[in-house]
């Protein structure tokens, strides 16, 4: 089964999508990471890559889709893909349709996290990570927890680069983006939305549901 996973900065995507991979033996596609190995790499592509981004220019959507074929049609992949925040817009959205059939796949379903912009906000503004262990909390969520941190609560700081209207721009814009997506896979038979201000666990055990029937 291969799974599309879609939700806005803060949703949790990336959560879940590890959890899905540890859960139920997937692998994980993000296109970023799929860059990262390929400059890692130092292929011919890569290369490319690399001197796209350090210029500051965008990949094209080419050299992306050359990437996600190499993946779709490695056997050891097949069926199993969970494409985490892809495709973007209803272009790649259609060209994904037109290479899994190419391989003699499908998309068999499709997971959209739905998370209210003042959830996101408390999320990304709220989260706190310890010094000294490491551990992430969030000072809505997680008030008890702050208060008996066993590092103590001095250790516990915010990301400087966690800007409220840089962090909110990127929502509204995914948002705006991603809406034609939406409209796209809206009347997929397995089209699945799920509200995102749930709790981790929560989403966590509605998308096992989900992947289990």
């Amino acid at each position: 089964m291969n799974v599309i996973l879609l939700g806005p900065p803060g949703a949790g995507k990336g959560t879940q999508a590890q959890l899905i991979v540890k859960n139920h033996n997937y692998f994980q596609l993000s296109t970023g990471d799929l860059l990262r190995a390929e400059i890692k790499k130092k292929t011919k592509i890569g290369e490319e890559i690399e001197n796209l981004i350090s210029k500051g220019n965008f990949v094209s959507d080419e050299i992306v889709e050359d990437l996600i074929k190499s993946t779709i049609e490695n056997l050891k992949f097949r069926d199993r893909i969970i494409f985490d925040g892809y495709p973007r817009n209803v272009i790649q959205a259609k060209k994904l349709d037109e290479i899994v059939r190419h391989f003699s796949q499908k998309i068999d379903l499709i997971i959209f996290l739905n998370v209210p912009r003042d959830i996101v906000k408390k999320r990304i503004m709220g989260r706190m990570t310890c010094e000294k262990c490491n551990v992430t909390l969030n000072e809505y969520f997680n008030v008890e927890e702050i208060e008996l941190h066993p590092c103590g609560k001095e250790f516990l700081k915010k990301r400087k680069d966690d800007k409220e209207e840089i962090l909110m721009h990127r929502y509204d814009t995914y948002m705006k983006e991603t809406k034609p997506v939406l409209d796209f896979y809206a009347n997929h038979d397995k089209f699945n939305e799920l509200d995102g201000a749930m709790k981790m666990s929560e989403i966590s055990n509605k998308i096992n549901e989900i992947l289990n029937v």
